[in-house]
C-alpha cells in the first residue's frame, strides 16, 4: 500500500525500504492523471482490522463474497458500526459488495438455464485447502470474537455440500429470476446492506459465452435502469471520474 501510494504521488525518483519490499529506485511511468491519486478500493472478507483501516483512510471497503447477501448482513452491519464509531461519513458509496446474478424470463427459466452452472461453480470452483483457507492467525482474535467465520475451507464446503438451486436462491447466494424479481431482490440487497457500489458477477462457473452475454444484456437493459438513483441524496466520492477534457497526446505518450 505505502509503495503504491508513494509511487503515485511522489514525482521524483525515490528509494523504498519497506518491511517486505525494498527497491533502490522507484519512478513509475505513465503517471496517474487523477490527483493526488486514483480512488482506492480495498477488498475484504470480514476482518475487523480492515474495517478500521479503510475507514481511517477514507478508502472504499469492498466485501467480496460468493455466499450472498444474507451472510453479508452481519459483516456489513459490523462495518457500518465501525464507520460510525470512528466518526466516518455514513455515505453508502464508501461500501461495495459482490453478488452473483442470473436473469432470465422467469424463475423456472433461470433454474433451467443457469442451474447446472451454479452447481458447477459451488461444487467445483471453490475447493481451497483448509490449511491455506483458514490458517492459524489468518483471522485475528478480534475477528473471531466478532463471529466472522471463514468463507472457504472444509467447514464452509460442508455447509454447501447438499445445497440445491432453491437453497442458493433462498439463502441469498444468488439473485435469480425474471428482471422484476431480480430488481426487487437487488433493491433489498442495496438498501439492506447500505451499499452504493454493487459488483455483479454475471459469468459464473461453466456458463457458456452465449448464456453469459444474454445474462449481461438482460441485467444491463432490464435491471440497472430501475436501480439507479437509490442513493441520489449522497455524492459518490469513491468512483473513478471521467476527465473534464481530452488529455493532450504528449501527456499520454501516444501519437496524435
Amino acid at each position: 500500500h505505502d509503495l503504491i501510494v508513494q509511487a503515485w504521488t511522489r514525482p521524483e525518483v525515490f528509494s523504498f525500504n519497506g518491511k517486505y519490499t525494498q527497491l533502490r529506485y522507484v519512478n513509475i511511468w505513465p503517471r496517474p492523471l487523477q490527483q493526488p491519486h486514483p480512488p482506492i478500493w480495498i477488498p475484504g472478507g470480514g476482518s475487523v482490522e480492515t474495517w478500521e483501516w479503510t475507514t481511517q483512510r477514507n478508502y472504499l471497503y469492498c466485501y467480496l463474497s460468493y455466499f450472498g447477501y444474507k451472510r453479508a448482513r452481519a459483516v456489513m452491519d459490523g462495518y457500518w458500526q465501525t464507520v460510525e464509531r470512528l466518526g466516518g461519513d455514513m455515505n453508502p458509496y464508501r461500501a461495495g459488495f459482490l453478488q452473483l446474478v442470473c436473469v432470465a424470463g422467469s424463475m423456472e427459466e433461470a433454474r433451467r438455464d443457469y442451474g447446472e452452472h451454479i452447481a458447477y461453480f459451488y461444487d467445483k470452483c471453490l475447493h481451497v485447502w483448509n490449511g491455506w483457507a483458514d490458517a492459524p492467525g489468518y483471522r485475528t482474535l478480534r475477528t473471531l470474537q466478532a463471529g466472522i467465520t471463514a468463507q472457504v475451507g472444509a467447514q464452509a464446503r460442508a455447509v454447501r455440500q447438499h445445497l440445491t438451486w432453491d437453497d442458493y436462491v433462498e439463502q441469498g447466494y444468488i439473485v435469480a429470476g425474471s428482471p422484476a424479481q431480480v430488481r426487487e431482490r437487488l433493491r433489498e440487497v442495496i438498501e439492506g446492506l447500505r451499499i452504493g457500489q454493487v459488483m455483479v458477477l454475471c459469468q459464473i462457473g461453466s456458463m457458456p459465452k452465449d448464456l453469459t452475454l444474454r445474462n449481461i444484456e438482460l441485467f444491463t437493459t432490464e435491471v440497472i435502469p430501475h436501480l439507479r438513483g437509490i442513493w441520489r441524496e449522497h455524492q459518490d466520492h469513491w468512483s473513478p471520474q471521467p476527465l473534464a477534457q481530452r488529455v493532450p497526446p504528449q501527456l499520454t505518450g501516444t501519437r496524435p
